[in-house]
């Protein structure tokens, strides 16, 4: 059998095949494009390839596969994948050689590949995102430009922004300036409108995001932000490893007698990290959403200060939802309430 080894960049990467005996084959350097990828792998005899996981890897290993290979997107932030290669000189040369005989020796390990569904689902709260932050943005900017005037906008939701912008006394020059920014924020509504609807439906439909809409504070986009993160809830050993990889806990410098910890570490996907403490924010302002979480995360915060609180509570949540989902069981507040009790 043969070995493959790619690369991986946008515009172009580095190739290599090696035998089982570590003969090499082929070394060559291609565009990243299907069409070139296909010149060196179509009708080839089956092979392992192996590649990095990253924003190019998802496709090309799709491809591969559709020509009849087997492919492994590696975790790159294993260590032992790259042998002996010196920190000091990186080429993609010497990338490419180190993974071609990481993948002739078996020594990798798999990245996990997001399922099509879930990548949809990232995709469309991807796009709402970004919408989001155009209306947000056009909004801080109209606000500063009528400050500058002396004249203020009064508070409300973002959706009656320009009902609230037409009622102040702009003078005709400023609102001459201003207006291709509130046609803009008048375009975005009915997109933002229609992505809010897609996410309401898609969670009502599914199962999971049903389920973990019961938890306090939880709404869709929370519920689909936390499932197409996870992806698939039996990679996960418990609790623990959940939080850890969606950068929750603390990082931590022991050895002997010394323990320091520090802020958490903010690993994996930052935009579940960012639902999750608004959601823990909502729990803080009300009771009525959790009475026990919010005593909870209000003793601690007489402790630890408000801002530990609310990232521990958002770990907290985390953690609920991962247990509800691998339980297949709704949200119960006695049990939260038990659990709170012996903290």
């Amino acid at each position: 059998m043969e070995y493959g080894a790619i690369d991986l960049h946008t515009k172009e990467s580095e190739i290599r095949i090696v035998t089982a005996a570590g003969e090499v084959v082929l070394h060559r350097r291609v565009a990243t494009t299907r069409a070139a990828l296909s010149g060196v792998f179509g009708g080839r005899v089956r092979l392992r390839i192996l590649l990095e996981s990253g924003t190019e890897s998802e496709w090309v290993a799709q491809h591969l596969e559709e020509l009849g290979h087997e492919v492994v997107v590696a975790d790159p932030n294993y260590a032992l994948m790259y042998g002996q290669r010196s920190r000091r000189i990186k080429t993609d040369r010497r990338d490419v050689i180190a993974l071609a005989e990481a993948n002739r020796l078996g020594i990798y390990r798999r990245a996990h590949r997001v399922s099509s569904p879930q990548r949809i689902v990232r995709r469309q709260l991807q796009v709402r995102d970004q919408l989001i932050r155009m209306r947000t943005q056009i909004i801080n900017l109209l606000r500063g430009q009528l400050r500058s005037e002396g004249l203020r906008i009064r508070s409300g939701r973002a959706e009656s922004f320009v009902t609230r912008y037409r009622a102040v006394a702009v003078s005709a020059t400023l609102r001459t300036v201003l207006e291709p920014l509130v046609q803009t924020l008048t375009a975005l509504e009915p997109l933002i409108a229609a992505a809010d609807a897609w996410a309401h439906e898609t969670a009502r439909q599914d199962t999971v995001a049903r389920r973990l809409m019961t938890a306090p504070g939880v709404g869709p986009i929370t519920a689909l932000t936390f499932q197409s993160a996870l992806d698939t809830v039996t990679r996960f050993g418990g609790p623990g490893a959940v939080t850890a990889y969606l950068g929750l806990v603390p990082q931590e410098d022991t050895s002997a007698e010394r323990q320091r910890r520090g802020p958490i570490t903010k690993a994996g996907p930052g935009r579940i990290r960012a639902v999750l403490v608004q959601a823990s924010w909502a729990t803080w302002r009300s009771p009525r959403i959790s009475a026990t979480l919010h005593a909870w995360v209000r003793r601690l915060a007489d402790r630890r200060g408000k801002r530990v609180a609310i990232v521990a509570l958002a770990r907290r949540l985390a953690r609920i939802l991962f247990a509800m989902w691998r339980d297949g069981r709704d949200f119960q507040a006695a049990r939260v309430s038990r659990a709170a009790a012996a903290a």
